[in-house]
C-alpha cells in the first residue's frame, strides 16, 4: 500500500511544522487514481484509440509499432497488475470491486497473451491494417481549425515510423515462425497500392481538399501545400515501402496453413483466445458442439420461415432465389440507406418499451468509405463521442449482394436496440472509470446486439416473411461461426471445408462466406463471442423471470444488463444475481438510500 501511495501521490511541500498532514488516501481513492493513470497511459500510447473516443490531444501521432514499444507495454501491464494487487479489494465499495476485478482480468489476459508471443501475430492483413485504419481515422478527426489540420499533417508525417515498426514486427514473426496465413495476405499489396494511388483524390486527402473558409486564406493555402507534400513526399513512399516488403519478403514467408493451432504453441494459444472472446471457460470442443446444436435447431426454424414466403423448392433453391431475384435488392445506394434510416426511426420509437432508462445519444446512418469496402461487412457500428455523432455505417458497394431482407435485423443489431443503445448507455455512466465506459468484451457487446435482434419481434419487426427469414439467417450465421472458427483453428478444417459448410448451412452469398471465413482465419476466436453472449443473456432473462415471477420487469432487466457498462459474462451473471436479490427484497418502510451496489449512472 505504501509503495502504491508513493507512485500515485505527489506530496506537497510542507508550509511549516504546524501544518496539518493531509489524510492518507482511501483504498477507493487509490484504485480510482490507478484506473485513471492507466487510462491516460493507454490514450498516450494508443493515439488511434484516443481519437476514437473523442480525445483529440494525440491526433498528431500514430501508435509506436516497434518491438521496443511492445516490450514497454508488457512492462506497463505488469506494473499496473502489481499496483492494483497492492490495494485491499475488500475495502472497496461494490462498484469499485467490479472495476478492480475487471482491471485485474484485463492485465492478466494481456500478460497471458504476451507470454505466447510478445506482439500481435498478424499486425497487417487484408481485414485489418494501416490501409484500412488510416481512412477510418479521417472520419473520426475534427477538421475545423488550423490546429486540427496541423495535427492531421503531423499524423500523416508519422506514417513512415509506424510503417517501419510494422515491418520490424513482421520480420520478427518470420524469424520466430509466427507468420500470417498467406490467404489473408495476398490482397494486401493491392490494397496498399490502391490507397497510395488515391491519396490525393481519395478519403485520406479529402480534408485537404475542403479546408473551411473560416481559416484565413493564406493559412489555408499553406496547410494545403504542407498537406499535399506530406501525402506525396511522406505517406506515399512509406506505403510503397510496406507494399514492397509484403509482396517481396513477407508473402513468400507466409504460411500455407490457416489454423492458429499450427503456430508454435498454437493449440493452447487458440484456447486462450476462445476464453477471451467468450469470457467463459468453454473449450473449443465444447464450443464446436454447441454450434452444431444451434445450427440444427435454427435450420428447422429457417425451413418454416421459407415456407411462409410461399416459395416452392428446397433450401438450396431458395438461397439461390434470395440472392438473385432483382426484386429483393436496391439498385440505388440512397434507397438502401433510406431503408436503414426508416428502420432505425421505428426502432427508436419503440425503445421506451424495452428500457426503463433510455440513452439519449443520437445515431445517424451513413455510407461506408470506398477504401476497402469489399472486405468489410454489410453494416457496422461506429461509436460516437462528444464531437462526433454515432453512426450505423452501411456498405453500399456491390449492391447486388446487399439484400433487403437483411436490413431490419442488421439495423437492430448495429443500431437500436443493439450496439448503439448499449454503447450510448455506457457513455452516460459517468460514475464509472473511463476504462469501463469504453471497454469492449466481444461476448457482451456482440452478445447484447444479437440478443437485441431477437427483440425485433415484440417491437413489430419481422412481420414480413422475408424479413423474418433474414433475422433467422443472421442468428444461424452466428451459430455457424462457432462451428467454422473452431473447425479451422482446433480441428484442422481447410479453408474450402469452412466455406462449404457456410454455403450449405446459411443463406449468405458464397462471396460473403469466403470473406467471412478469411475473417475467422485472420482473427482467431473473435467470432465465437456473438452466439455465446446472446445465449447467456437470454438464459439470464429466463433465470430472472423464473425467480421474480410477477415482479419481473423486462425493461428493468435490460437496464440491469447494460447499466454496469460492458462486463465479462461471469461478472454479468453475478450482477444479475445481485439485481434479482434486490428486486425480490421486501419493500422498505422508509426511503431507500443509494447503495454502492446500484448500477452506476
Amino acid at each position: 500500500m505504501r509503495r502504491l501511495f508513493a507512485i500515485l501521490v505527489l506530496c506537497a511541500p510542507l508550509a511549516g511544522a504546524a501544518e496539518k498532514q493531509a489524510p492518507a488516501p482511501t483504498p477507493a481513492e487509490l484504485a480510482q487514481a490507478l484506473f485513471e493513470k492507466d487510462w491516460q497511459w493507454r490514450l498516450r500510447h494508443q493515439p488511434e484509440l484516443a481519437t476514437t473516443v473523442g480525445d483529440h490531444r494525440f491526433d498528431d501521432s500514430l501508435s509506436d509499432t516497434s518491438l521496443a514499444a511492445a516490450r514497454q507495454a508488457t512492462e506497463h501491464e505488469k506494473a499496473m497488475l502489481d499496483a492494483i494487487k497492492a490495494i485491499d479489494r475488500n475495502q472497496l465499495p461494490v462498484q469499485d470491486q467490479i472495476s478492480y476485478d475487471l482491471f485485474v482480468d484485463d492485465k492478466e489476459r494481456k500478460l497471458a497473451t504476451a507470454a505466447f508471443f510478445p506482439i500481435a501475430p498478424y499486425p497487417l492483413t487484408a481485414q485489418n491494417g494501416l490501409q484500412l485504419l488510416l481512412p477510418q481515422l479521417v472520419a473520426q478527426m475534427p477538421f475545423a481549425t488550423e490546429a486540427d489540420y496541423r495535427a492531421y499533417i503531423a499524423r500523416l508525417q508519422a506514417v513512415p515510423r509506424h510503417v517501419d515498426g510494422l515491418i520490424e514486427q513482421m520480420r520478427y514473426g518470420i524469424r520466430n515462425g509466427w507468420t500470417a496465413p498467406k490467404v489473408i495476405m495476398q490482397s494486401v499489396p493491392g490494397q496498399l497500392k490502391a490507397l497510395r494511388e488515391h491519396l490525393a483524390d481519395g478519403v485520406v486527402g479529402a480534408p485537404l481538399r475542403a479546408i473551411p473558409a473560416t481559416i484565413d486564406k493564406p493559412v489555408r493555402e499553406q496547410l494545403a501545400t504542407s498537406g499535399q507534400a506530406a501525402l506525396t513526399g511522406t505517406v506515399a513512399p512509406a506505403l510503397q515501402k510496406l507494399e514492397d516488403f509484403v509482396r517481396n519478403e513477407y508473402l513468400p514467408a507466409a504460411r500455407e496453413a490457416i489454423a492458429a493451432s499450427s503456430l508454435p504453441g498454437g493449440q493452447p494459444w487458440y484456447a486462450l483466445l476462445a476464453r477471451g472472446a467468450t469470457t467463459t471457460s468453454m473449450t473449443p470442443a465444447e464450443i464446436h458442439a454447441l454450434g452444431l446444436k444451434e445450427v440444427a435447431r435454427l435450420r428447422v426454424e429457417m425451413k418454416e420461415a421459407i415456407a411462409r414466403t410461399g416459395f416452392q423448392g428446397s433450401f438450396a433453391q431458395f438461397i439461390v432465389f434470395a440472392h438473385s431475384d432483382p426484386r429483393l435488392f436496391y439498385t440505388d445506394p440512397e434507397a438502401l440507406l433510406g431503408r436503414y434510416r426508416r428502420t432505425l426511426m421505428r426502432a427508436r420509437a419503440r425503445l421506451p418499451d424495452l428500457l426503463a432508462t433510455v440513452p439519449q445519444e443520437d445515431v445517424t446512418v451513413k455510407a461506408i468509405q470506398p477504401a476497402g469496402a469489399e472486405q468489410q461487412p454489410a453494416a457496422y457500428y461506429e461509436a460516437g463521442n462528444a464531437g462526433r455523432t454515432a453512426a450505423l455505417v452501411v456498405n453500399t458497394s456491390r449492391l447486388n449482394t446487399r439484400p433487403m431482407w437483411e436490413v431490419d435485423t442488421l439495423a437492430l443489431h448495429e443500431g437500436v436496440p443493439g450496439h448503439h443503445t448499449q454503447v450510448a448507455r455506457a457513455h452516460e455512466l459517468d460514475k464509472l472509470p473511463a476504462f469501463r465506459r469504453n471497454a469492449w468484451y466481444v461476448a457482451f457487446g456482440e452478445g447484447w446486439a444479437l440478443y437485441a435482434e431477437g427483440l425485433g419481434t415484440q417491437m413489430g419487426f419481422y412481420k414480413d416473411a422475408f424479413s423474418a427469414f433474414g433475422h433467422l439467417n443472421d442468428e444461424l450465421f452466428r451459430a455457424a461461426r462457432l462451428v467454422v472458427d473452431t473447425g479451422i483453428h482446433a480441428l484442422g478444417w481447410s479453408r474450402q471445408q469452412a466455406v462449404d459448410y457456410m454455403n450449405a448451412n446459411t443463406a449468405n452469398s458464397p462471396v460473403d462466406n469466403e470473406a467471412e471465413v478469411d475473417r475467422y482465419i485472420a482473427q482467431p476466436g473473435q467470432a465465437l463471442g456473438y452466439k455465446i453472449g446472446q445465449l447467456r443473456i437470454a438464459a439470464l432473462r429466463d433465470k430472472a423471470q423464473a425467480a421474480l415471477g410477477p415482479k419481473f420487469d423486462l425493461k428493468r432487466f435490460h437496464n440491469a444488463v447494460i447499466d454496469n457498462g460492458p462486463l465479462p459474462l461471469a461478472v454479468l451473471e453475478r450482477e444479475i444475481d445481485r439485481w434479482i436479490a434486490l428486486e425480490n427484497a421486501p419493500p422498505k418502510t422508509e426511503p431507500a438510500k443509494a447503495t454502492a451496489s446500484a448500477p452506476a449512472g
